[in-house]
């Protein structure tokens, strides 16, 4: 069952599964889709009862029609050079994919897991090259799913730039932009939205103190607001927008800030 014209606004948010019907009326009201962040739990994934059950209670009930689906992130290395973390990390993104089919997401976002402090010249091209070819595989085995790579501990864009590129060929492959995470590194997020922006499909915002990862309503932190409006007007404008604050309280003063600002209708 959908909602119609969920996705025109290209807005989401985080449904809460122990208070679905207001998260409904939320999406309802504002026209949002959903990203859902209830299966990328060890527990969960490991518990195909638990996660049917949470795909059930989802499933009954009228859900936006373009919803997205958080994946697997702890410890998810799959270039790592231990071979069973390989399989290990290969077995949760794969998992994730397969919930997402089961969910009815059209996305999966995963994180690059990229460590900072591995930062020599040798390291950064083999780290390319071998996530290059990893998601290339993944992609090309699931191109009836989008996948998303997402910045997390990433400090400057021109990486996930340089593997973008190699990446782009399959139509599935997406940027998704942490502009919460980029405002954190010492490059500014407007440059981050500059440099991936051609990649970018998919973007998360919250707000901080520009110190730590606060995930605070948009508007009560430090972010530039007007900055990311300028940035997604100029290199994001197809690009969905998951408003990635769990409370619900944050979720409403988020939309009713994006609203004010003459963000979204």
């Amino acid at each position: 069952m959908t909602m119609k014209d969920n996705y025109m606004k290209k807005i989401l948010i985080i449904p809460d599964i122990k208070n679905l019907d207001e998260s409904l009326s939320l999406a309802e009201k504002y026209s949002l889709g959903f990203e859902y962040n209830d299966f990328f739990i060890p527990s969960v994934l490991d518990d195909a009862e638990k996660a049917d059950e949470i795909i059930r209670t989802y499933k009954e009930k009228t859900l936006p029609d373009y919803c997205t689906l958080h994946g697997a992130f702890f410890d998810v290395i799959p270039f790592s050079p231990d071979e069973k973390i390989r399989d290990i990390s290969l077995m949760r993104i794969n998992q994730s994919i397969d919930t997402a089919r089961k969910v009815g997401a059209s996305a999966v976002v995963f994180h690059t897991n990229y460590n900072p402090f591995l930062n020599s010249k040798d390291y950064i091209s083999d780290w390319i090259e071998k996530n290059a070819v990893i998601w290339g595989k993944i992609l090309g085995d699931n191109a009836d799913v989008s996948i998303y790579l997402e910045n997390m501990f990433d400090t400057s864009p021109e990486i996930m730039s340089a593997l973008s590129e190699k990446l782009c060929s399959h139509e599935n492959y997406g940027v998704c932009l942490d502009y919460a995470h980029a405002s954190l590194s010492k490059v500014p997020a407007y440059e981050w939205a500059e440099v991936l922006g051609k990649y970018v499909k998919h973007i998360h915002i919250n707000d901080n103190d520009l110190v730590s990862d606060l995930h605070l309503a948009w508007g009560s932190g430090k972010i530039d607001k007007d900055k990311f409006y300028q940035a997604y007007e100029k290199y994001l404008g197809d690009a969905t927008i998951l408003v990635e604050t769990t409370p619900m309280e944050n979720k409403r003063t988020s939309l009713e800030v994006l609203k004010a600002d003459g963000f979204i209708d």
